[in-house]
């Protein structure tokens, strides 16, 4: 698998350098270098995702950590839906939260929201060491979380990893709230495809300009469910609550994972319906407006993204039938969430918070929209890219924000791995494989 990985790498680093602008061919000398650094660099960071266990002593999981709210006044909840309509309530945030971050699902853009709540309030993150994710994708371990200590305490895990649900359980305490986010799966494996097709080596032998269509032509002559990295364009959402992606549709182990799913989560989202999403969290948690706040990140510009035609969407569907199962299963139960809020009730809401953001927006962000890589100014707005390409988009600051709004504004637009860092999560491995790829002008 490693020798596979190390044949690509110096083959797409001497195409795509010699080629990369006809005419500009760099040294050959320059191109050895460059090619050993980066087959070097990625070569360690698939390394670190070989487990490697250690055993601490046992400590029960303590009850949370989080500083309790002032209790004098409570907010009011009024967010629930069997409460008898003049009954009064009283609700408090819930801080202790596992967000399981599936791929290619708008996660990153929840992940910001998360981040400024866990600042907010002072929360503890259970965090990953080296790199932005948890050793993905091996199964999650207690002991990847940077700094971990049996009996030590933790609020909320966050970042991508390979659901485990009794290792996640040694971390977190007990009351935590479980929440995910789905994607439809047709939308789901087109994203994939394009965002890592470079480091999926079964993609390389499909002919062809359209390779996604070519392999949705017969998926089983193409497919290895034993090749490096395949798991990205096979049920990748199944794979990432740790099940078997391969299983048959018919298999009774399909329905018996999307049940333990079901009884884990409290809330699975949709992106499909995003905001929806976020006022149910808001009515499950007891948050406020002001904490469900965003800018969409890591968005793909219009020229990467195109619509699938019936026929593609059909065979995207069938070929990932298990995330399929998934979706339906969810979909269903989060309209049952809906219509347990109330229809009129939600529409307000997302209403509301639409407007909300939409001030943000002309706040925040100059011209009011997201832009191309190229066009971002500062270093610390740049999204994480795919290798080879660069159709990630990003914001620029406005320039003069007033100081009640600059702090937030600059949180709300900041990328993942530059947050991550900011909240003190040692990312040596990942900003070392940034660097090479910047050097390479990728």
């Amino acid at each position: 698998m490693l020798l596979t990985l190390l044949l690509f790498l110096g083959d797409f680093l001497y195409r795509n350098m010699s080629s990369k602008h006809e005419g500009q061919r760099q040294p050959m000398g320059k191109r050895v270098i460059l090619a050993g650094l980066f087959i070097s660099v990625s070569l360690l960071y698939c390394l670190s995702t070989l487990p490697v266990y250690f055993s601490t002593p046992e400590f029960p999981v303590p009850l949370s950590c989080a500083r309790q709210p002032d209790q004098s006044p409570t907010r009011l909840d009024m967010n629930n839906s069997h409460q008898a309509k003049n009954q009064v309530n009283h609700c408090t945030p819930k801080m202790d939260i596992m967000f399981m971050k599936t791929h290619k699902t708008a996660s990153s853009t929840f992940l910001n929201i998360l981040f400024r709540f866990g600042e907010k309030h002072k929360l503890k993150f259970a965090f990953p060491s080296s790199r932005n994710d948890f050793f993905y994708p091996s199964p999650f371990h207690r002991t990847q979380v940077q700094g971990y200590k049996s009996g030590l305490c933790f609020n909320i895990i966050c970042n991508h990893m390979r659901f485990n649900a009794r290792e996640v359980a040694q971390v977190l305490p007990a009351d935590t709230s479980y929440i995910t986010i789905l994607r439809d799966p047709a939308d789901l494996f087109d994203s994939s495809f394009h965002y890592f097709g470079h480091v999926v080596p079964l993609t390389w032998k499909i002919p062809g300009e359209d390779k996604m269509a070519e392999f949705l032509r017969d998926p089983h002559y193409y497919f290895n469910p034993d090749g490096f990295n395949s798991f990205y364009l096979k049920n990748l959402l199944f794979f990432d609550f740790g099940q078997d992606n391969t299983l048959d549709p018919g298999d009774p182990r399909v329905e018996e994972a999307i049940r333990s799913i079901a009884e884990r989560f409290q809330l699975v989202m949709l992106v499909e319906h995003f905001e929806e999403s976020l006022i149910l969290l808001k009515d499950a948690l007891c948050w406020q407006m002001d904490d469900l706040l965003f800018f969409k990140l890591n968005g793909r510009n219009e020229s990467s993204v195109r619509k699938l035609t019936p026929e593609l969407r059909a065979k995207a569907l069938e070929w990932n039938a298990l995330d399929w199962r998934l979706y339906q299963h969810f979909n269903a139960t989060f309209w049952e969430k809906v219509e347990a809020y109330g229809r009129k009730r939600m529409a307000e809401d997302v209403a509301e918070l639409r407007s909300r953001n939409a001030e943000m927006e002309a706040i925040c962000i100059e011209g009011g929209h997201a832009v191309d890589a190229g066009s971002i100014r500062e270093e610390a707005m740049q999204p994480w890219q795919p290798i080879g390409e660069k159709f990630i988009m990003g914001y620029n600051l406005k320039e003069n924000v007033d100081t009640v709004h600059r702090e937030l504004c600059r949180k709300m637009l900041t990328p993942e791995i530059q947050y991550l860092t900011d909240l003190g999560v040692n990312l040596w491995l990942t900003n070392l494989l940034r660097f090479v790829r910047n050097i390479m002008n990728w």
